[in-house]
């Protein structure tokens, strides 16, 4: 199967009682699968998985693999600060058959970058299926150096990741560091196009739940050489990667999604819906594009 060049950061979806509509998250997988994504990853940040129970997690690795994992590659959230419990939860989640894992960096410990290596080793010494960093700052409060990365790039099975970290800088130092296989991923949908010029094969998306198609085009016109194209297709979609963080992900993404009739429920505290401004910013934003 072929590397994928943009995978989705699939979102949770919720009844009206906040538990995990699963039958409405096989239904999103399977949209997705058929407009504009090649992978998706399954309780990531835009996943609300601070939020969800290992169990949740699991039911939700198992739905929708078994939806769209005969299509596309479907990756899991496994990563906390944890060590050990990631470990333990990144075999159950191979035990499911998902294709990799998604490793976020500790949060709160504030580990050194020594702490950072042992960490991830630790964990994809555990399993055998393909594992991506994912470093996100913003988040963590905690940044993967490159020189790390590297280190960490010779675990055989620490094949990719996901820099979700504004800096370009750090993606043309990765490239200087990294084997040509080893495989970088935009975090930030308005970075996809930059990233890629510097060598990353795509993005995680959280933009592709609704522009996902669009999405493709520019990717393909730029893996195609037509960098014009690939030019106009950024700039028309722009507005939407930044207004789709208008206030915390995966917040303005699935009252969009709402808006325009996915039904994909609200949000378990500590997240909660957007203000009644934002909402107002959200759909302008959507009849602006002819999404609604």
């Amino acid at each position: 199967m072929e590397i994928p060049r943009l995978l989705t950061a699939m979102i949770t979806p919720y009844d009206e009682n906040l538990q995990v509509n699963y039958s409405k998250a096989a239904e999103m997988a399977e949209y997705l699968c058929n407009n504009g994504t090649d992978a998706i990853v399954v309780c990531g940040t835009t996943g609300e998985a601070p939020a969800l129970s290992d169990e949740e997690k699991l039911h939700m690795f198992a739905t929708v693999k078994k939806q769209v994992g005969h299509k596309i590659p479907v990756w899991a959230g496994t990563g906390s600060n944890n060590t050990a419990h990631a470990s333990e939860f990144s075999r159950e989640a191979e035990k499911l058959g998902v294709d990799g894992l998604l490793l976020v960096t500790p949060y709160y410990n504030k580990p050194s970058q020594e702490g950072l290596y042992q960490h991830f080793k630790a964990i994809a010494e555990n399993v055998s299926i393909p594992a991506m960093l994912y470093n996100v700052p913003g988040r963590t409060g905690c940044n993967l150096l490159p020189e790390t990365v590297a280190r960490l790039s010779k675990v055989d099975n620490i094949i990719a990741i996901k820099q979700a970290i504004g800096n370009l800088d750090q993606t043309s130092e990765l490239k200087n560091l990294l084997p040509d296989d080893f495989i970088i991923y935009s975090g930030d949908d308005s970075l996809t196009l930059p990233m890629m010029a510097l060598g990353a094969r795509g993005v995680v998306s959280i933009a592709s739940h609704i522009i996902g198609n669009e999405m493709q085009r520019m990717i393909t016109a730029f893996v195609n050489g037509d960098v014009k194209l690939a030019q106009k297709i950024h700039n028309q979609l722009f507005p939407i990667f930044k207004g789709l963080f208008i206030t915390t992900n995966p917040i303005p993404l699935k009252e969009a999604l709402n808006m325009m009739g996915k039904e994909v429920g609200g949000f378990r505290l500590p997240l909660c819906s957007a203000s009644e401004k934002e909402k107002a910013l959200i759909k302008d934003l959507l009849l602006e594009n002819n999404l609604l």
